[in-house]
């Protein structure tokens, strides 16, 4: 790490200090954003496409659960990447599922279905950072970071010891 250079940490490599500087300017001027948004935008609004917008955000949903499902069983290092971003649509679709239901029947269901994509998220969450014991060819180096002691291995003309 190199705060006062150019590269910072190692986040699938090095990272450049102007990226991080970037990232954190991006978040202080997200906040008065915000503000101009809470007192400029209308309460409710009709919109169109609706039941695309839905359809869309759970064909995301189900396509990151079907790709870190297929990437996690093949061992695969990229399903920790379809793991987060898997449970960031998870957190979203429960977001938008709370304030976009009318009182009622309608916000039960919805928070019974914040409830499901919430448990979805902390196993995304669990799995992208490797809290869930990986299976398939390369299990334990893909998803899984913890060690597991390997049995020794016999090498032309060594033994191992015990044998």
């Amino acid at each position: 790490m190199h705060v006062a250079g150019r590269s910072v940490g190692h986040l699938g490599g090095r990272v450049r200090k102007g990226t991080l500087v970037v990232l954190g300017s991006a978040a202080v001027l997200l906040v008065p954003w915000m503000v101009v948004l809470a007192r400029t935008l209308p309460a409710d609004t009709q919109v169109r496409h609706w039941s695309l917008a839905w359809v869309g955000l759970d064909v995301l949903l189900t396509a990151g659960c079907a790709a870190t499902s297929l990437l996690g069983l093949r061992g695969s290092p990229h399903a920790r990447l379809t793991a987060s971003a898997t449970a960031a649509v998870a957190v979203l679709d429960a977001w938008f599922d709370l304030t976009t239901a009318p009182p009622g029947a309608a916000l039960a269901q919805a928070a019974a279905c914040a409830v499901a994509e919430a448990a979805l998220a902390g196993t995304c969450v669990c799995l992208a950072l490797g809290r869930v014991p990986a299976t398939g060819p390369a299990a334990g180096s893909a998803v899984d970071d913890r060690r597991t002691p390997r049995p020794p291995t016999h090498h032309k003309g060594t033994r191992t010891q015990g044998s």
